[in-house]
């Protein structure tokens, strides 16, 4: 018995298609990951699954008396409190509490106390406040109305509310956008456990990795299964594009050989016979199918000034708001080559931090240093609100560079995959993939030394995640990050810093350390220590990779400027020898350096290109 079939399905939004002819079968207890890139149709497929929306075509079938359950597209409110708000989910349970209150004769009481005690009515309100608990409210939150929280948190009281039900198929569209990383971390847990089925649409490739079983792909109309975690889908896929791509290019060679024979042939008479049929054997022939290979997503970002360290220090600091200490006795440091993720509930100070290294807030005691040409890049979600819905990428650098080219501008959006169409698109009509881009190409505009990153990918998919990891390796900079994605923390940062209880405290293990430390888990306890403790090997290791690894990628650099200029020069002699005008009057003199100078430029180029391809390798390899 299976809980959820779709068979042939297709969905069609303002006329273009989304899906067709889809299939997907999920059995009781799996949990399947949904990914694609964004605009494919992952959410739209929810809609139809939950019967939001009515398909064009195709079947989705539930299983009889099978819970479904969704996170709710508007958050709740109202005067509940969350406890209650969270317990009012379970329908049944309501009903039966509230007909027992009723006095009905001894016979129906007898029927609903029997069935209350089956669905465990009675430890329903500690399993809410369980669940409200990880996602980060306490008992005293628990206790407030709704309407007193942001609508990021009323997000979490809908997921809580989803949770609780613990139904037969569970539907997740991008959960951990709201959560911080410790719920993040409850919440891979949770699902871990959970019984049921489950359909997620995630951007996080840990959650994908630790929490599905299989993984459906969306691309192109198309919805393909592959079994298994993230990783082995990213394995599978990679080798069946690599094998489909060689038996087209056997099936090709297989195809220009015999199409030489009919081309050579097909006139003289003694081989039409012959030609003939291979004409016939070309028509039997399968068409070569096209390897459709996604546009890579790459990011990058200027090449900072390198400062003497330290570029920023505190001493004996405190920070807050009104009058209102949220962080003392900070003594920081940081250094260029750092990379420091930090940790904490939300609400522990992590963000005032942040603002406090952007020159966003003031030290309210205590002492601080900064370097005199220290420049920092401030990411922060909240400043998608501050853009102008009716202004383009092009027209908010312009805004931000007002003494750069249109050129310049252009070039800074094409660092994060703004291109010339996206650049001129209106806001309010970009996705919000799309203003994180412009967000991160503001803030890197002037080759800050020092990056913050406040939750930098909650609207990136996984690509674009990719393409994040991969240009803060090539950074030359300080990077401080703020993350709920496990996978980033991991692979960007090389210390952590724990925000909580005041304070700010050096980390002395990794993420699995941390998730023990939450959890109550049996991994070596881990030490915290004040945040200017001595950094480990691994750091000072990472480091000196980075500093061997400089003069290769300035080389390359420097190749790159070389390329481009003679590239420049090549078409514009090749422009003026195609121009007729040139060969009108006696210019024989200027026609021979124009071409000499173009067979030079054909020898170099080759040159440089070769170098640059052998330096790329070794900095792959490194």
């Amino acid at each position: 018995m299976t809980v959820l079939t779709i068979r042939d399905l297709t969905l069609r939004i303002a006329g273009r298609a989304l899906l067709e002819g889809a299939d997907l079968v999920v059995d009781p207890g799996r949990k399947v990951g949904l990914v694609g890139r964004n605009g494919a149709g992952k959410s739209t497929l929810l809609k139809a699954i939950t019967g939001e929306i009515q398909p064009d075509g195709g079947e989705i079938r539930l299983a009889a008396r099978a819970r479904m359950g969704h996170v709710a597209q508007e958050a709740p409110g109202g005067p509940e409190t969350l406890l209650e708000t969270v317990l009012a989910a379970d329908t049944e349970r309501a009903a039966l509490l509230a007909e027992a209150e009723g006095h009905p004769d001894s016979h129906r009481m007898a029927e609903i106390h029997e069935r209350l005690i089956a669905i465990q009515a009675d430890s329903a309100p500690s399993r809410a406040a369980t669940i409200l608990a990880g996602l980060g409210f306490d008992a005293a939150a628990q206790a407030r109305p709704s309407t007193e929280f942001s609508g990021g948190w009323r997000m979490r009281v809908a997921l809580a509310r989803v949770l609780f039900l613990e139904p037969e198929l569970l539907l997740l569209d991008e959960p951990t956008n709201h959560l911080d990383l410790e719920a993040t971390m409850w919440l891979e847990g949770w699902l871990q456990r959970f019984s049921g089925a489950a359909i997620v649409v995630s951007h996080d490739r840990g959650l994908l990795e630790r929490c599905v079983d299989a993984i459906a792909h969306l691309d192109r109309g198309k919805l393909t299964l592959y079994p298994g975690a993230f990783d082995n889908f990213v394995r599978v896929r990679t080798e069946r594009q690599a094998q489909q791509q060689a038996q087209n290019e056997k099936l090709a060679a297989e195809r220009a050989h015999i199409q030489s024979f009919v081309d050579r042939f097909r006139a003289k008479a003694s081989k039409a016979r012959q030609a003939q049929s291979r004409i016939k054997a070309l028509e039997r022939m399968p068409a070569i199918e096209s390897v459709v290979e996604d546009h890579a997503t790459r990011f990058a970002f200027p090449e900072p000034a390198e400062l003497a360290p330290p570029v920023l220090s505190i001493s004996g600091g405190s920070i807050g708001y009104d009058k209102r200490v949220v962080l003392k006795g900070l003594d920081l440091r940081l250094d260029q080559d750092d990379r420091i993720a930090l940790l904490g509930a939300n609400g522990n100070g992590k963000s005032t931090l942040a603002k406090l290294f952007a020159r966003r807030l003031p030290l309210m005691s205590g002492t601080q240093f900064r370097s005199p040409k220290l420049k920092v890049g401030y990411f922060a979600q909240h400043q998608t609100d501050e853009l102008d819905m009716d202004g383009t990428p092009l027209s908010h650098m312009q805004a931000a560079l007002p003494q750069a080219t249109v050129t310049q501008c252009r070039a800074q959006l094409a660092r994060f995959g703004l291109d010339v169409e996206r650049a001129t698109t209106k806001i309010s009509a970009c996705s919000g993939g799309e203003k994180a881009r412009l967000l991160l190409a503001l803030c890197t505009r002037e080759a800050p030394q020092l990056l913050i990153l406040d939750e930098p990918t909650n609207h990136l998919d996984i690509d674009a995640r990719d393409a994040l990891v991969k240009a803060l390796a090539d950074y030359n900079g300080a990077v401080i990050l703020i993350s709920h994605d496990p996978h980033l923390v991991e692979l960007v940062a090389d210390r952590l810093w724990l925000v909580g209880n005041g304070a700010v405290t050096n980390f002395d293990g990794d993420l699995d350390d941390y998730r023990a430390l939450l959890g109550g888990g049996n991994r070596r306890a881990a030490r915290n220590e004040p945040g200017t403790a001595p950094r480990g090997n691994d750091r000072r290791g990472k480091a000196e990779s980075r500093a061997a690894l400089a003069p290769l990628k300035e080389r390359a650099k420097q190749i790159e400027a070389q390329i481009a200029k003679l590239q420049d020069e090549a078409a514009t002699i090749d422009k003026a020898l195609a121009d007729p005008r040139l060969y009108a009057g006696n210019k024989s003199d200027l026609i021979n350096r124009a071409t000499t100078r173009r067979a030079v430029i054909g020898k170099v180029l080759p040159t440089l290109e070769a170098e640059w391809l052998e330096l790329q390798e070794k900095l792959e390899a490194a």
